[in-house]
């Protein structure tokens, strides 16, 4: 697939502060991609960039291979769907989603097939006279996509769409609005800070913090093969444990040494170790090397959540069995479930931010 949007060396700055320091993107054709990343990363900046609402302070913006650096956004191939999604109270549903089509002066007889294919396409056919004040927030929500949609842009822009609504809505909807966007086949540019959104919904997931990007790839890449500790921790739950590369294919934790499948750190280099809770398995302790007492045990409807505390440090553990709290455990796990990335000055940050929200 071709590329419909390229951001290069983008940077963007406010009252001396780099919001976005040299960001570097492509986006494919009929892609979704997720931008995703905790608060004040850079991601809604970036969305805005793409949209025209913003100019970069250097860097270029291509959209289908033509520059449109200082393009204003309603000449832009591309619509927003915004969190609060400004729909027009004193009208019903029809003339919402009409309302874009009346200002570009189409005939009414082509106004009236979009929209109903629109209609159709977020499921509210029978719903053209009713007041926006008298729909839920889904259905609310529903009109402002296709009020976006039926202008037929090349992009679609998502500024945390959900974010209003309840959890099993916000779950429906997300399966909607893939099924929406392979239906259409157009590309949707999706902001949130919800991972399991971003990887219920994506073809790629682009991970930011610090005005950066941590890392680029499908959600099974991102889950399974973090690139550094910080994206292991933002990405699911990790244990992340200070490590030591004594060579390839072979790292101690708490004293203890174990295979690994990683290679090409040197020789006896600090490094992270994340663990996934799932990958754990709880043994009788004789037979782990890492032992330690369960602090806590908590039904999570799918699995329990364990902390154990060994070495000072807890581990979180998933398992479909529970130990019970206050025994001593051991630790297992096998060599593939353990992956060594460099060591991150951004995880320690983002904990300390985590801790002061808390």
């Amino acid at each position: 697939m071709n590329n419909i949007v390229t951001l290069k060396d983008i940077v963007v700055e406010f009252d001396g502060e780099r919001i976005l320091d040299k960001i570097n993107l492509d986006i494919k054709d009929k892609e979704f991609v997720t931008l995703l990343g905790p608060s004040g990363c850079g991601k809604t900046t970036t969305l805005r960039i793409i949209g025209g609402f913003l100019n970069p302070d250097s860097g270029t913006v291509t959209f289908d291979g033509k520059n449109i650096n200082g393009v204003p956004p309603y000449k832009r191939n591309v619509n927003t769907v915004f969190q609060r999604y400004a729909l027009f109270p004193h009208l019903n549903v029809y003339d919402n989603i009409a309302f874009g089509l009346r200002v570009q002066k189409l005939p009414e007889k082509e106004i009236s097939k979009r929209v109903a294919e629109m209609l159709n396409l977020v499921n509210l056919v029978g719903y053209e006279k009713r007041s926006i004040i008298r729909l839920s927030g889904g259905q609310q929500q529903r009109v402002a996509i296709a009020r976006a949609l039926v202008n037929r842009p090349k992009v679609l822009l998502l500024d945390e769409p959900l974010g209003a609504l309840d959890l099993k809505l916000r779950k429906e909807m997300q399966i909607e609005l893939k099924r929406m966007q392979e239906q259409l086949e157009i590309t949707f540019i999706y902001v949130t800070h919800d991972q399991e959104e971003a990887l219920t919904m994506s073809d790629t997931v682009v991970v930011m913090n610090g005005g950066k990007i941590q890392q680029i790839g499908s959600p099974v890449d991102i889950y399974n093969e973090p690139e550094n500790a910080f994206v292991a921790d933002f990405i699911g739950e990790s244990n992340i444990l200070n490590g030591l590369m004594v060579k390839d294919r072979l790292v101690e934790i708490s004293g203890h040494r174990f295979e690994c499948v990683d290679s090409g750190f040197g020789e006896n280099v600090s490094v992270d170790v994340v663990i996934r809770p799932e990958d754990i398995t709880l043994v009788d302790p004789e037979k782990a090397h890492i032992n330690g007492i369960v602090e806590s045990v908590i039904f999570k409807g799918v699995h329990y959540e364990m902390l154990i505390d060994a070495y000072d440090f807890r581990w979180i553990v998933h398992s479909t069995k529970a130990a019970e709290k206050g025994s001593s455990v051991g630790i297992n796990f096998a060599p593939d479930d353990i992956h060594i990335m460099h060591k991150s000055k951004d995880i320690s940050a983002h904990r300390e931010e985590t801790v002061n929200e808390e």
